[in-house]
């Protein structure tokens, strides 16, 4: 892999780090908030690859475990490793690739396919990971869990519409950048 690649897997994990300085907003029934941070994830997938998007977010939860507060609400450090966020953040990893692997995949980029990746990377993935660690860490039950984050699709579903939005206009834009091509 090249310098440029590395260097544009950080510059995503820094738009992560700048979405969690977005404050989070708590739910009372859930001890997970909602962020902005997943939007980060779509984007990252879809303007870099799966290859990269998923590394971009190996680099932000790298830095999150050195003890940055850049999670939403100032978090940082191992702990969040084991809190009923555990799930969701790690599942970053897995949404990037995924979101990345199909948009990379389609003949052409539209939005609606963008969106269509969003969902399924940056929401269906994210949740398969999530509900379920946090369901073990906080000991409530599945069932439980996954109906709590209902909650959460509606503002997924505006971040998948946004991400979808934008992203098939940065990659063109990035792409005319010679130096920004993807990795293949």
């Amino acid at each position: 892999m090249k310098t440029i690649h590395w260097m544009q897997a950080a510059m995503f994990a820094a738009v992560m780090a700048i979405l969690g300085f977005l404050p989070p907003i708590p739910l009372s029934f859930t001890p997970v908030p909602i962020s902005f941070q997943t939007i980060g994830v779509m984007i990252a997938g879809g303007v870099l690859g799966a290859r990269l998007g998923a590394l971009s977010q190996i680099i932000f939860l790298l830095t999150v475990a050195a003890g940055a507060p850049i999670l939403a609400g100032g978090r940082g450090g191992l702990a969040v490793f084991a809190g009923p966020s555990a799930g969701f953040i790690v599942s970053w990893i897995a949404g990037a690739f995924v979101v990345g692997l199909l948009t990379e995949r389609a003949a052409k980029l539209t939005a609606r396919r963008t969106f269509a990746a969003n969902l399924l990377g940056g929401v269906v993935v994210l949740y398969a990971i999530g509900i379920p660690v946090q369901a073990l860490v906080t000991g409530v039950g599945l069932k439980e869990v996954a109906i709590s984050s209902m909650a959460f699709i509606p503002g997924d579903i505006l971040k998948s519409i946004a991400a979808a939005a934008l992203v098939p206009k940065l990659r063109t834009a990035l792409q005319a950048v010679p130096s920004f091509r993807r990795a293949a």
